[in-house]
């Protein structure tokens, strides 16, 4: 099993920026891919962006050039930086683990609400 644990959502005005964080935790080894998705209401989630154990990183058309995931393998930690944020970038945000054979973990989600 893995756990993991979002923090760094809220509330900023258009243009600014935001950094979420997603604490792994549990059966950590087994973990290839973490990533974001967000869901915004009466949407369907989406993925945001995406960092393999070996860095490879993919991302949302929407948001190439102004977020940029990383990952922190010794603290078991994968960041999201938002910068240039838009309204439309209001979702819950939440945090992928996707682990060998074929498991997938999610966080419990973190409110990000950017104001035009």
């Amino acid at each position: 099993q893995v756990q993991l644990v979002e923090s760094g959502g809220g509330l900023v005005q258009a243009g600014g920026s935001l950094r979420l964080s997603c604490a792994a935790s549990g059966s950590i080894f087994s973990i290839n891919t973490m990533g974001w998705y967000r869901q915004a209401p009466g949407k369907q989630r989406e993925l945001v962006a995406a960092i393999t154990s070996g860095g490879s990183t993919n991302y949302a058309d929407s948001v190439k050039g102004r977020f940029t995931i990383a990952r922190d393998t010794a603290k078991n930690t994968v960041y999201l930086q938002m910068n240039s944020l838009k309204p439309e970038d209001t979702a819950v945000y939440y945090c992928n683990a996707e682990a060998t054979r074929a498991r997938a973990y999610w966080g419990q989600g973190t409110q990000v609400t950017v104001s035009s």
